[in-house]
C-alpha cells in the first residue's frame, strides 16, 4: 500500500513532469493506494499555480475520488488533533498540515512508501518513490 501525496499525483496528472513516467509505474505497480481529503485540496491548488487547465484537475481529482482502485480518507475532528501535535512537536520542519496528516495515517497503517517528491517524507523516516 502506498500513500498518494500531492507531488507525486501532479506528476501522475501532468504528463510534461520529469517523473510522470516513476509515477505512473510506481502507481500502477502498487496493489493498494490510498490518500486524503487535504491532498487532494492542495491538488487543486497547486495545479492551478503551474497554470494547469482547471477543467482537466478537476476530472482528474473526481475521477481519483471515484476510483475503486484508491482509498479517499476524510478528516474528522479526531484526526486533525493528531498531526496538530505532530507539527507542534517538529518546530524545526517545515511540514504542511497536509504532510502531517500524511504522516499520521502512514504511521496508523503501517505504510513507509509515499508517490511523492516531497523530502519532507524521507525526513520523517518514509520513503519518497519519485526523485
Amino acid at each position: 500500500m502506498m500513500l498518494l501525496d500531492t507531488s507525486g499525483l501532479f506528476c501522475l496528472f501532468h504528463t510534461r513532469e520529469p517523473f510522470h513516467r516513476e509515477a505512473l509505474q510506481a502507481y500502477e505497480a502498487a496493489g493498494l493506494r490510498f490518500t486524503h481529503e487535504f491532498v487532494l485540496a492542495e491538488l487543486v491548488a497547486l495545479a492551478h499555480s503551474r497554470g494547469a487547465p482547471r477543467r482537466a484537475v478537476l476530472k482528474f481529482v473526481n475521477d481519483l475520488s471515484a476510483s475503486p482502485e484508491v482509498e479517499l480518507v476524510w478528516i474528522d475532528e479526531a484526526l486533525h488533533h493528531r498531526p496538530m501535535a505532530l507539527l507542534a512537536a517538529r518546530l524545526d520542519k517545515t511540514y504542511s498540515l497536509c504532510d502531517a496528516v500524511s504522516f499520521v495515517l502512514m504511521r496508523d497503517r503501517g505504510i513507509d512508501q509515499a508517490l511523492t517528491t516531497d523530502r519532507h517524507f524521507a525526513q520523517e523516516g518514509f520513503q519518497k518513490l519519485l526523485g
